[in-house]
Order: structure tokens, then C-alpha cells, then sequence
């Protein structure tokens, strides 16, 4: 920074699992790694073998860091803005687990073992709630009672807001209007779209926690919350592990066996029907908050897809499109199927709504947001 150049890039997948995935690569090498990695912390330290491998050349060592950046995702009513990590950060980020607990321990984790691996180094927390700062009160409260808000802070947050900050400013210099109504869509393993007005967030999916909206790799969902109540009282469930059910056993992986959409679709191409309707249903969900989003947008300029399944699946771009022609949202099926790893218009030209795929760069975007915390 600040000429943004990628020395290096990387990606573990399938943490947890025996065949988990390491892909490290550099201007000039690929290393690609099979391997059991158990948790975050195994993963974090094999990058860090990486970077100070002397082979490599990429870090001579760990003080050539000057700056970790970290995507924490819920930063409740205390972080708005890109903060600098301390004790006192770490602890409300902690505190904040119960509201995000896929994600917030694991965060955690990986700054306290990034403090370890680059001990000189500023570490800084970019919130995927801060974006969603400009939501407004008629949109992030909720009808229960007053006291919850004002004393409490339940309130809608939203997420993965660093992802939908970073996709809409494309799309916006991609428009070139000086006013836009768009609706960001990312789906990965954790599912979220947003309304965007003028670049500015004013409704989102994902709410007091990251578990309610679209389908998601295990959570549910939108549910009737009088389900949880039943699950209590009719077969004696715990709370803990109702919880536990919502965000951890739903969603595709309840109502597949799979959690990767790369395997639920492979099984619905060979006829499983359980993989087939979850798909149908995943789809339907997202049209539904297109068509809301589109109503309080009053309008809609373009529709963008991002992130691990929104950028790689022509096939979940597709069914989302299908039989949205009266909102203007007329999908190319041919251009849908190329592959770019730029900004894709696979929209027809007669379509009034811009289907756009974007990818993702939630890596720059934190980074470009810790580089300015400190740039004076």
C-alpha cells in the first residue's frame, strides 16, 4: 500500500475437514496443499510458514509487517468505524460472540495469533456491521418493545458489509449515475443482500445476528420464531441447543447432508430430489428480497452478484433471474455462463435492470481501510 500491488494471495478451505485446501500463490510459484487442517489457529501458522519461508522471499521477517488487518463481524453498538485492536477491543469482541458465534471466536482467534506471528506489527479490526451504520431507524427496529432498543441495543446490524461496500462502489462507477438504486447479493457459505441507494446501505437481510434472511451452508434462515418455542417446550430442546440447530445443522446442510453448494449441485444433476428442492428453495428466498428490495428502492437500476457462489454459479444466477421480467431483470443465459474474473454484465441488452457479477475483494477493501486509519 498504497499502490495496492499483491505481493501474494491465498485461500484455506474446508477448514475442519480432512481434505481441507491450502492454495498459496506468489508472482511466480503456486503451492497447493491437501491437508487436515483442524481449526483456524493450524491454518493461520501454516501461512505464516509460508510467508517467512526463506524460499519464498516474501518477508525477510515478520517485522516487514506493519499492519494486520482482520474482518471481525459483529461489532455491536461499539464499532462503527475501522478501529485499532487492543485489550479492551478484544474483549467486547468476545463479548459480542454470542450474536455471531461462527464467526466472532474465530476472529478472535486469528487476531490473537497474528499477534504472535508479527508481534511489531498494528493490529487492526475492519466491522462487517459498520456499513449498515446508515440504515435507518424505520429499518433496523424491530417491533418489540421500546426498552429493548434503548436500553439493550437489539436492534438490526447487518453484515458482510465490508463485501457490499466494496461490490456497490464498483457498480456505481460502472452506472455512471449520479443517483442508483442497486441490490447487492452475496452468497458464499454465509448468504446476505442489501439495498443500496446512492451508496448508502438502507436495508439489509441478516439482522440482530448473521442467521435470519436468505438460506445459508447451515444457518436457516428467515424462520417463524414461534418455532423455537415449540422446539422447547414440545420435545424439551435447550436453548443452547436450538441455537446450535439454527446455525449450525440448517440451512443446506439440513436440508441436503451438504453444506458446499459445489456438492449440492452435483447431486441434483444426478437426480437427488432433496438437493433439487433446496435449490428451488434457496432461489425463491432471494427473489423475494429482490422483489421488497426493489419496492423500497422504489426502483432499480442493477442487481450484483458476488462472492464465492454469487460470482462461480450460472446456475444460481440463472433460477434467481428466471420470471423477473416485470421488474426489467432480463438474464443473458449465454453470456451468464462465461467466466471472468472481472466486473460481468450478463444482463441483455434490452434488460432495463443491469445483472452485474462482481468479484468480491473483501482483502483490498481491508486493507485499504486499515492503511487509512494510519496514513498520517
Amino acid at each position: 500500500m498504497p499502490e495496492e500491488t499483491i505481493i501474494c494471495s491465498g485461500l484455506i478451505e474446508r477448514i475442519g475437514f480432512d481434505d481441507a485446501k491450502f492454495k498459496f500463490k506468489t508472482s511466480t510459484e503456486v503451492v497447493e496443499l491437501i491437508t487436515p487442517i483442524l481449526n483456524h489457529k493450524v491454518g493461520l501458522e501454516l501461512l505464516a510458514q509460508q510467508l517467512l519461508n526463506s524460499d519464498t522471499g516474501i518477508l525477510k521477517s515478520a517485522d516487514a509487517i506493519d499492519i494486520v488487518g482482520h474482518r471481525v463481524v459483529h461489532g455491536g453498538k461499539d464499532f462503527s468505524d475501522t478501529t485499532e485492536i487492543t485489550n479492551v477491543v478484544k474483549e467486547k469482541i468476545k463479548a459480542l460472540s454470542s450474536l455471531a458465534p461462527l464467526h466472532n471466536p474465530a476472529n478472535l482467534e486469528g487476531i490473537e495469533v497474528a499477534e504472535a506471528i508479527f508481534p511489531n506489527a498494528k493490529q487492526v479490526a475492519v466491522f462487517d456491521t459498520a456499513f449498515h451504520q446508515s440504515i435507518p431507524e424505520h429499518a433496523y427496529k424491530y417491533a418489540i418493545p421500546n426498552e429493548f432498543l434503548d436500553k439493550h441495543h437489539i436492534r438490526l446490524y447487518g453484515f458482510h458489509g465490508t463485501s457490499h461496500k466494496y461490490v456497490s462502489e464498483k457498480a456505481i462507477e460502472f452506472l455512471k449515475k449520479e443517483h442508483s438504486k442497486i441490490i447487492t447479493i452475496h452468497l458464499g457459505n454465509g448468504c446476505s443482500m442489501t439495498a443500496i441507494k446512492d451508496g448508502k446501505s438502507i436495508d439489509h437481510s441478516l439482522g440482530f445476528s448473521p442467521v435470519n434472511g436468505l438460506i445459508m451452508g447451515t444457518r436457516s434462515g428467515d424462520i417463524d420464531q414461534s418455532i423455537i418455542f415449540h422446539l422447547a417446550e414440545k420435545f424439551n430442546f435447550s436453548f443452547d441447543e436450538i441455537n446450535s440447530i439454527l446455525q449450525k445443522k440448517s440451512g443446506m446442510l439440513g436440508l441436503t447432508g451438504f453444506s458446499d453448494l459445489r456438492d449440492i449441485q452435483a447431486e441434483a444433476e444426478k437426480g437427488n430430489k432433496n438437493c433439487q428442492l433446496a435449490l428451488q428453495m434457496n432461489a425463491y428466498r432471494i427473489k423475494k428480497y429482490i422483489g421488497s428490495y426493489a419496492a423500497i428502492l422504489n426502483g432499480l437500476d442493477a442487481i450484483v452478484f458476488t462472492a464465492g457462489i454469487g460470482e462461480n454459479s450460472s446456475f444460481m444466477r440463472q433460477i434467481v433471474c428466471e420470471d423477473l421480467t416485470f421488474l426489467g431483470i432480463e438474464l443473458d443465459v449465454e453470456e451468464n455462463k462465461k467466466r471472468s474474473n472481472n466486473l460481468h454484465c450478463v444482463s441483455t441488452k434490452n434488460s432495463k435492470v443491469k445483472i452485474l457479477v462482481i468479484p468480491t475483494n473483501e482483502e483490498l477493501e481491508i486493507a485499504k481501510q486499515s492503511a487509512k486509519l494510519f496514513e498520517n
